[in-house]
């Protein structure tokens, strides 16, 4: 197994300033308290920052940056725009812009802000360090702004949630050259390794021999050869099983996609990123309760051996499927490990995939949409994506649909020719082999297509944290 790959320079370890280390002021400032600042600097002896300020034409809008001027030319702090409370809710981690712009070294709050906003400018800071530079080499990183964290704010659930986004930033971005299979597997060990959890996978022919026959169905046309990916942690507590689509990359099979189809192929395994992202979150801050992670990581490539369309074939479950598209794949491989799931017991099933373009339609790169049919997973879920700061849309197993997915020729359908909903549909088909009445789905993107603030352009982990703070509740914890 090769060794898993060194995370990126620029974003290896996310982290704040430690305590005792000299740092400058940064001012965090909302465009309706400015005239009160700037009186406040008056009256304090910063008459000449005051008039720097307004000769700079700083506004308070959110994310603008003023450094201040110190003695013989040093620099004394900055000040930042807050914007307006509606322009901090339209806009997530708004305040990373002006982080991003800051010169590297420490710095403290200058005054504090309300809980609300104080969460949202640490994570911002922290997710604003991450840069993906492994095939840059010789491109020194800036060295990084850090920010001494007031005093008693919870800087290990922060440090976890960013060093968590920054695994599964990582994993996704990287090409599949160097993350398939079985690169995807030694970073899943390595994890498993750093916190002392159990790992294991079934590889190649033994997925027949083991009963994973869709997994092998997919994969087995790739010379990387396809696997089921195991990570055990936890003695005590609720058990708590993640299942993330590991397609390390798809060309759509037989069902050959156009070039420019493929272009972003490499995020195919992003639900198994976001699962590993999430799972170290969950080990690193110790949560009482029993973890187990599941990923079928396969390559969807063309040979003589590949799936074809119509073939119809025998799941885990015992439920037979007829292909009628060797592009709709990721369900495919996701069954057999839902399936694995639910052979015992189980408080609560998550599985995560970068599965359907018409959730995309749906709701866009930047909402997670999700399925349950619990509500109180749902108002749990809703609740911690506000105090995540990780936007979720809930959407619905829709009975009525049950129909589509049935071929007649099978028991179910991988790609109904029924035109709609498709994102609905693919739910509808996974709950089948999950049959567990608490089970959450999220068909993710994985992906940032516009750089926004705290969120490069590129990878990106969605959900992880709202479930992370959503967990307490789903669990009682």
């Amino acid at each position: 197994m090769p060794s898993p790959l060194p995370p990126s320079a620029a974003s290896a370890a996310p982290a704040f300033a430690a305590p005792g280390t000299p740092t400058l002021p940064f001012h965090a400032v909302a465009s309706d308290a400015l005239d009160a600042f700037l009186g406040g600097l008056s009256a304090s002896g910063g008459t000449h920052h005051a008039a720097w300020l307004k000769a700079s034409g700083f506004t308070g809008a959110l994310g603008q940056l003023v450094l201040l001027p110190g003695p013989e030319g040093g620099l004394a702090g900055a000040v930042a725009g807050l914007g307006t409370r509606a322009e901090r809710t339209r806009s997530r981690f708004g305040i990373a812009k002006a982080v991003a712009a800051l010169p590297g070294g420490a710095w403290h709050l200058a005054a504090p802000l309300p809980p609300d906003d104080t969460t949202e400018t640490l994570l911002a800071w922290l997710l604003s360090g991450y840069g993906f530079d492994r095939y840059r080499p010789g491109k020194p990183a800036p060295a990084p702004a850090r920010l001494l964290p007031p005093e008693g704010c919870d800087t290990a659930r922060l440090l976890a949630m960013a060093e968590g986004e920054f695994l599964t930033r990582d994993l996704i971005n990287t090409p599949a050259q160097d993350m398939g299979p079985e690169e995807l597997e030694a970073a899943a060990f390595a994890l498993a390794e750093r916190f002392g959890a159990r790992a294991g996978a079934i590889r190649g022919e033994d997925l027949l021999a083991r009963n994973f026959p869709m997994i092998h169905a997919v994969g087995r046309a790739s010379p990387r050869a396809p696997r089921l990916i195991e990570i055990e942690w936890g003695s005590e507590g609720p058990a708590l099983t993640l299942v993330g689509k590991g397609v390390c990359f798809d060309t759509g099979g037989l069902d050959l996609k156009p070039s420019s189809g493929m272009l972003l192929m490499k995020k195919d395994m992003g639900g198994a990123a976001t699962v590993l992202g999430l799972a170290h979150m969950i080990m690193a801050l110790k949560l009482p309760l029993r973890l187990r992670v599941l990923i079928p990581a396969v390559e969807n490539v063309i040979a003589g051996n590949a799936q074809k369309p119509k073939d119809i074939l025998t799941s885990r479950k015992g439920l037979t499927v007829e292909v009628n598209n060797t592009d709709a794949e990721g369900r495919l491989v996701l069954a057999d490990a839902l399936a694995l799931a639910v052979e015992r017991p189980v408080d609560l099933v998550i599985s995560m995939a970068t599965l359907t373009g018409a959730a995309r339609v749906a709701v866009g790169p930047d909402l997670a949409p999700y399925w349950t049919d619990d509500d109180h997973l749902a108002a749990a879920l809703e609740t911690g994506a506000k105090a995540g700061l990780d936007p979720v849309w809930r959407m619905p197993f829709h009975q009525p649909y049950e129909s589509v997915i049935e071929p007649g020729i099978a028991d179910l359908d991988n790609a109904p020719s029924f035109g709609f909903a498709g994102a609905i549909t693919a739910a509808l088909f996974l709950r089948r082999f999950a049959d567990h009445p608490r089970y959450l789905h999220f068909d993710i993107y994985g992906h940032i297509p516009n750089a926004a603030p705290a969120r490069p352009k590129g990878g990106a982990g969605q959900g992880a944290r709202a479930v992370l703070e959503a967990l307490p509740r789903m669990l009682g914890l």
